[in-house]
């Protein structure tokens, strides 16, 4: 099973159009040791040839762009991509579905909350309807295994997680089991296992009974600490309030992954003010004496 990190970022990427944070501000300036990331995407494959996404970021033309096995090798038009698994319904994992238009019909993986808020507040099965057209297959949120018709080998076990819809939600203050999911995929002949998660807010047991049980974990790394956003004047919200769980401090992300021995660690969706891009910074350099790894674009696994 091979993973392609297409974005590593979260929303807006980095460094962000608007945003003179420290780390935007040196990486446009030349002062950062450092990658540029863009919006949080990933692609798996067992043939290199056909591809499942999980989400589309707004990103997603230049994403493909940098990705050859992914790109058209056959007929007029043509591409690698069988189908799209959304995590959620967040625009900057959804949006992307509209660069994907000129295509033929989208088989879009998704549970029913967030098939509800692509179809209301966020209405872009609708809008695709006179373009490509998108054929929904509904996920359920209790570990059910399914298969995906085009992406061989491969088996997806998906679990609810705890957290809110998107802001436009018609339901962003009814939390639904569906409105955001954490996903095992496995490789049937191998039985080599990922869990992909990357906006995590809370530890729940079924989280770490996953955690513990497979080869690899790219889960959230969007914030060093809780209050980041607070401490620069980005925003009056905590981590913990918008549903993800930062690396530092007692029950964050790195206390987490030490009592997971078996697993390689990856961080991803990592925000453009999280310390962590700086190579050279202290907090990197504990990530690193913990053995945890920093997602980037362009990183392939092979499991």
């Amino acid at each position: 099973m091979k993973i392609r990190v297409l974005g590593a970022g979260a929303g807006g990427g980095f460094p962000q159009w608007n945003c003179n944070c420290d780390n935007c501000r040196r990486l446009r300036n030349g002062q950062f040791n450092g990658k540029a990331r863009t919006q949080s995407s990933i692609a798996i494959s067992t043939d290199n040839r056909n591809w499942l996404l999980f989400n589309t970021s707004p990103d997603i033309r230049a994403q493909l762009e940098a990705f050859p096995a992914i790109q058209p090798k056959e007929g007029i038009r043509d591409t690698g991509i069988k189908a799209v698994l959304l995590i959620d319904s967040q625009i900057d994992h959804t949006t992307g579905m509209l660069m994907l238009r000129e295509g033929k019909p989208l088989n879009v993986y998704c549970t029913d909350m967030v098939k509800q808020d692509l179809t209301s507040g966020f209405p872009l099965f609708n809008m695709l309807k006179d373009y490509c057209t998108v054929n929904h297959h509904p996920i359920a949120c209790d570990e059910t295994p399914f298969e995906i018709p085009g992406i061989d080998d491969i088996r997806i076990y998906a679990h609810a997680l705890k957290s809110k819809a998107p802001p436009y939600s018609p339901h962003r203050h009814d939390p639904h089991d569906g409105d955001n999911i954490g996903v095992i995929v496995e490789q049937i002949s191998t039985g080599k296992k990922l869990y992909y998660s990357p906006g995590l807010g809370e530890i729940e047991p079924h989280v770490l009974q996953a955690m513990l049980n497979v080869d690899c974990l790219m889960v959230d790394g969007t914030f060093w600490t809780d209050d980041e956003m607070v401490a620069r004047n980005i925003s009056h919200k905590h981590a913990r309030e918008i549903g993800h769980l930062p690396q530092s401090g007692p029950g964050g992300m790195i206390e987490v992954l030490n009592g997971v021995p078996k697993a390689r660690k990856i961080l991803i969706h990592i925000n453009n003010t999280n310390p962590i891009l700086d190579e050279d910074s202290p907090e990197r350099k504990t990530l690193d004496a913990n053995g945890i790894e920093v997602a980037y674009d362009g990183l392939e696994i092979d499991l």
